[in-house]
């Protein structure tokens, strides 16, 4: 069984940082894409931040110059830094990524469970 386990969220002052970590578990050869949501109270979930297999990145624009999204292949591991963070980056933010077994398979959109981020005004 493959899943994704996200870590990292936590209650931080407005202007603070925050890095959230997204670690693949299971007989996984590596993340190829990966990416990273959110979802405040009310609201549809909403893309944060995307990485390629070639390490392109794509953010959305209310987190642009404050966010990095980036891979760790090694660790199997996608992370998001958060710096400068707002009372409403608060939210559940999940990870999603395609997924590449030890048999070469591709598993896409493959979901972790969420954390919560909280800054307080």
């Amino acid at each position: 069984q493959v899943q994704l386990v996200e870590s990292g969220g936590g209650l931080v002052q407005a202007g603070g940082s925050l890095r959230l970590s997204c670690a693949a578990s299971g007989s996984i050869l590596g993340i190829n894409a990966g990416g990273w949501y959110r979802q405040a109270p009310g609201k549809q979930r909403e893309l944060v931040a995307t990485i390629t297999s070639g390490g392109s990145t794509n953010y959305a624009d209310s987190v642009k110059g404050r966010f990095t999204i980036s891979r760790d292949s090694t660790k199997k591991t996608v992370y998001l830094q958060m710096n400068s963070l707002k009372p409403e980056d608060t939210a559940v933010y999940y990870c999603n990524a395609a997924l590449t077994l030890l048999n070469l398979y591709v598993v896409n959109d493959v979901w972790g469970q969420g954390t919560q981020v909280t800054v307080s005004s």
